[in-house]
């Protein structure tokens, strides 16, 4: 595969290219690289994916389609949003270059098949930044990023010639991302409550109904969380209709979750991919605890693993 084959460094490589204290070399704020540094070393890249992709070169990447390389992109952009969180500058630094290597890649296959090439792409960006940032390289105003994103939506809409305002939203985003999308583009021909407090009130509605759907009297239960509690095994839903019908409430829950999170300017598929991260990170501090102990988490009680849970985050309160 690609990224088990690097390149080797050559003798004639410029040393700030292998230069491990990011920020040492960088030029002012708003200009570019240093070209005489960026050229060769964006060469040199290139001559390698068309070496890997050439007759001579890796087997693995020759068998590689636009379409077999799709889940590796994926894969890269979450692994980059993950770096960033990170905020580990030499961590960033190789994720953003595997996502570049996604680019290029990508770029040489359709090459390749006689479609097109990367001078294509860097010319078709190069030309849409442009024309779309007529503020600055033409003589519209815009003073606030409002006035700017405005400008740049009756742009996009212009050249795409989009018929419905959800025209160019990608199916392939996930649901709750996409979610606050769709109501944002909804938001923007005035189609959204007019006071965000609002939005609480319809997910109090939203969860009366799901127990409409799940409870007999449509009363929520008032059963404590505590793990002091006798196990009692969860029944799956064999009604077919009655499936669908909590299935969808529950998808209207998220939905006015996610409309929340917008309404907040909170990005609510990086919520909930931090509180992912979190309550993993806490359970694997729970496995490192009982193997300290000599003992598997399957061995522990929930009692046992709960008490460790409670003490890691009172831990991290503490730490913050």
């Amino acid at each position: 595969m690609t990224d088990s084959v690097p390149p080797s460094q050559s003798d004639d490589t410029p040393a700030s290219q292998s230069d491990d204290t990011p920020g040492s070399a960088c030029p002012p704020p708003g200009s570019p690289p240093d070209y005489t540094i960026l050229t060769p070393a964006f060469e040199k890249l290139c001559d390698v994916i068309a070496r890997l992709r050439s007759p001579e070169g890796c087997p693995w990447d020759r068998a590689q389609t636009l379409e077999t390389i799709k889940p590796y992109t994926l894969e890269e952009t979450y692994e980059l949003l993950e770096a960033i969180d990170s905020g580990n500058d030499q961590h960033i630094i190789e994720e953003l270059g595997d996502l570049l290597l996604q680019i290029v890649l990508d770029s040489q296959i359709a090459a390749d098949e006689g479609r097109f090439d990367l001078t294509h792409v860097v010319e078709r960006l190069t030309r849409k930044m442009i024309e779309r940032h007529p503020h600055v390289f033409g003589d519209v105003n815009a003073e606030t990023p409002d006035e700017v994103r405005r400008n740049w939506d009756q742009i996009k809409d212009q050249e795409k010639q989009r018929r419905s305002i959800f025209d160019g939203l990608p199916e392939a985003l996930p649901a709750l991302a996409r979610a606050a999308r769709v109501a944002e583009k909804a938001a923007k021909v005035g189609y959204d409550f007019p006071h965000r407090d609002m939005l609480f009130d319809k997910l109090r509605e939203e969860i009366q109904e799901l127990a409409d759907e799940l409870f007999h009297d449509g009363q929520l239960p008032e059963t404590q969380a505590t793990v002091e509690a006798e196990v009692v095994a969860d029944e799956a839903l064999t009604d077919t209709e009655l499936h669908a019908r909590v299935e969808g409430e529950l998808g209207d829950i998220l939905f006015v979750v996610a409309n929340i999170a917008r309404r907040w300017k909170i990005n609510p598929e990086e919520a909930l991919r931090k509180s992912n991260r979190k309550f993993q990170q806490r359970v694997q501090k729970i496995e490192q605890a009982l193997e300290a102990e000599g003992r598997s988490i399957q061995e522990a009680s929930l009692q046992e693993m709960e008490a460790i849970y409670q003490a890691v985050k009172q831990q991290e309160r503490e730490q913050h």
